[in-house]
């Protein structure tokens, strides 16, 4: 039987995994939270603002209403931008049907909880008691253009319950697509998460143009913070070197078309952050979540040197150019990956 799948969100994540699915013959909904814009796609048959150039096919169910978002639903995908995960899940809770199994394509950390994706979601279902489900993220490295042309590409599918994790592999998984398995839910949503940060941070580099053995230096010691704090929180060693981890870090840190390291390389060509985050299209995820990743580490006593330095640049009026130099310039040590 060919099963239906609601994805709530309309970003590009959202849309090219509508494509994916609905070339495999599965029955696809797309809800997006603005009316507005909803309608614009169902006229045009294009996400003009977050994926132009690819049609949606007619098979594609679009809407805004509520109600309609969850109609006959077997499995439920999430694409809604960390920060507003809560907010929109609070708005549909009451249409949530019950033990439906719900996958986040999320990255990041809520700023005001320090939750991760699956967890907004559970707590938001938990308040009208429809929690009891099974709960999955699907993370790696995967730009959405990319996938959108059918490039080689492979992520992680990761869950507590393990024939939800297959069940999304086998939907998934395509001769372009490859999808593995992982039962580490939290390192591998931690990673999708922390990776932003180091983006921005690599991004700083390029417009600072301070070169490529400076931009790998960033990302094999931004790897090192992120294995730390994820070990602190009770992840697992392996996953960070693996799909999700160093793979999503390494795209994320090169892509020339990535948010993260785009917004990045504009602070470090001297841009004002407002000024650069009205100039990006959607949300730059790294922003507000260097924020929780730098609580996080001060709640399980991480030494964390990249994130807060970034931090400092961010929300603390500190020079691009003088936080690298904070960074080299600090006390001599063996290296230390975790």
């Amino acid at each position: 039987m060919t099963k239906n799948i609601t994805i709530i969100g309309d970003g590009a994540m959202a849309t090219v995994s509508a494509l994916l699915l609905v070339n495999k013959e599965y029955n696809v909904t797309i809800w997006g939270a603005f009316a507005n814009y909803t309608a614009e796609m169902i006229q045009t048959r294009e996400n003009s603002r977050y994926l132009p150039g690819y049609k949606l096919p007619d098979t594609i169910k679009l809407t805004a209403e509520d109600d309609k978002a969850f109609a006959d639903a077997d499995v439920i995908i999430s694409a809604v931008p960390t920060q507003f995960v809560r907010s929109v899940w609070t708005r549909l809770q009451k249409y949530v049907p019950t033990g439906v199994p719900i996958a986040s394509l999320s990255k990041g950390v809520e700023t005001e909880t320090l939750l991760r994706p699956t967890q907004i979601i559970e707590d938001v279902l938990t308040q009208v008691g429809k929690q009891d489900r099974s709960l999955a993220c699907i993370s790696g490295p995967s730009v959405a253009d990319e996938l959108a042309k059918c490039l080689p590409a492979t992520v992680c599918a990761a869950s507590k319950d393990e024939a939800f994790a297959v069940e999304l592999q086998t939907m998934f998984n395509t001769h372009w697509f490859r999808v593995y398995t992982n039962n580490d839910l939290l390192g591998v949503e931690l990673a999708g998460a922390t990776k932003n940060v180091i983006a921005l941070a690599a991004g700083m580099l390029d417009g600072l143009q301070a070169g490529i053995n400076a931009k790998s230096a960033l990302l094999s010691r931004g790897l090192a913070e992120i294995t730390r704090l994820g070990l602190a929180m009770g992840a697992s060693r392996e996953t960070f070197f693996g799909i999700s981890g160093v793979g999503d870090l390494a795209t994320t840190c090169f892509s020339p078309t990535g948010r993260n390291r785009t917004c990045g390389e504009q602070l470090g060509r001297g841009r004002k952050l407002e000024e650069v985050l009205e100039s990006i299209p959607g949300i730059v995820e790294g922003v507000p979540t260097t924020k929780s990743v730098l609580e996080l580490s001060t709640k399980y006593e991480v030494e964390m040197p990249i994130t807060q330095a970034l931090n400092a640049v961010l929300f603390e009026g500190l020079d691009p150019l003088e936080g690298i130099t904070k960074l080299m310039s600090r006390g001599l040590k063996a290296e230390q990956i975790s």
